[in-house]
């Protein structure tokens, strides 16, 4: 079993080229993955929980066209 990598809001509005504020928006709804809390002042999102919700995103795209 691997380790799983986690990135920061940084890094997560990075690959996706929005700011960070909008990471965190996203955040609080319903479909974006949950940032976990490792210690105080450090939260991170797993990266295998974005690249599934991204390919749920590109999946619900491709079924509209």
């Amino acid at each position: 079993m691997q380790n799983p990598v986690y990135m920061s809001d940084t890094a997560v509005a990075h690959r996706f080229q929005v700011s960070r504020a909008t990471v965190w928006r996203w955040s609080h709804s319903a479909t974006f993955p949950s940032p976990i809390k490792l210690s105080v002042g450090c939260t991170r999102w797993r990266l295998s929980e974005i690249e599934e919700w991204e390919m749920a995103q590109s999946n619900k795209t491709h079924r509209r066209q």
